[in-house]
């Protein structure tokens, strides 16, 4: 007799874990707990909870209000779907928003009541990135440059609320990094743009790649992260040695500085290699933060 397998998760469940984008929780999980424990914070409640905050809970909220209201150019981008990006159904939608304020709130209160108000400025502008990214009436992803800068943010800020949870200094090789990790942010996205010019446009959406064109987006990310490497040159060993770090990611734009706008489709081999590097990159600035743990 034949029986039907029953699915791991109810299917609402499933599409909020598609929105949250589990293959970048650790991009902002990482940041917050690195830096907290780098400032010379413990493993403890605030870590804890702060971390499990910047892993699930602040992802479902940054991609699932994207996916909600981004829904209509989604829907004609072939690359949704999957991995790049869920394709929430409109029946969903507002299980999706409701569900990303029910899963930050309890955490958002207790981190609140376990800061101090410079804590509760950072975590401010966090969560504030992530709605004005999204949200009809602000979209910052609409508004060139305003864009890369603010999804930038999403990811420097959970480094800069864990140095200040922390009550870490603000010392010249903080600074260095976190301006570094920033710059870096914003290639990332700028380079993640190039690939949807044609749709862009073509749905009347704004970016800096539909602004600057695909073959100049492209240089601008690589001399951003370039200038990422020249900073962290900057810092005390063992640190500098994050500073070669950025050449994977000049080696996987490189081959698209002089990509035309009507070609920018072609970037995606590019940004499917981002996704890869970014974790064997991660894996190295673990080793690196491991050994000036130990020279501590």
């Amino acid at each position: 007799m034949l029986t039907t397998r029953r699915p791991l998760l109810p299917p609402l469940a499933t599409r909020l874990l598609a929105a949250s984008r589990p293959l970048s929780w650790v991009n902002t999980a990482y940041p917050f707990g690195a830096a907290y424990l780098l400032a010379g914070g413990h493993v403890d409640a605030r870590w804890v909870i702060g971390t499990l905050f910047f892993l699930v809970p602040y992802n479902l909220a940054m991609y699932g209000i994207n996916d909600v209201f981004d829904y209509a150019s989604d829907a004609a981008n072939p690359r949704k779907g999957g991995v790049e990006g869920a394709l929430l159904e409109p029946r969903v939608h507002r299980a999706t928003l409701v569900a990303a304020v029910v899963a930050c709130v309890p955490f958002v209160v207790a981190l609140v009541l376990l800061g101090k108000p410079a804590s509760w400025a950072v975590l401010a502008v966090s969560l504030f990135a992530i709605a004005a990214y999204s949200v009809p009436g602000l979209r910052f992803k609409e508004r060139p440059v305003l864009d890369s800068l603010t999804s930038s943010t999403h990811f420097t800020s959970p480094a800069v609320y864990g140095l200040v949870l922390a009550g870490g200094a603000w010392s010249r090789p903080a600074v260095v990094a976190l301006v570094a990790f920033f710059l870096w942010g914003v290639a990332a996205q700028a380079f993640g743009a190039v690939q949807d010019v044609v749709p862009d446009r073509e749905a009347g959406i704004g970016s800096v790649a539909t602004v600057l064109g695909a073959a100049r987006t492209v240089r601008l990310s690589l001399t951003l992260w370039a200038a990422a490497g020249a900073l962290l040159l900057l810092e005390p060993f063992p640190g500098v040695l994050a500073a070669p770090l950025v050449i994977p990611y000049l080696a996987l734009a490189w081959p698209f500085r002089s990509v035309p706008d009507v070609e920018s489709g072609t970037a995606n081999r590019g940004w499917r290699r981002f996704l890869l590097v970014n974790y064997l990159v991660g894996f190295a600035v673990t080793l690196i933060l491991i050994a000036i743990g130990m020279n501590r």
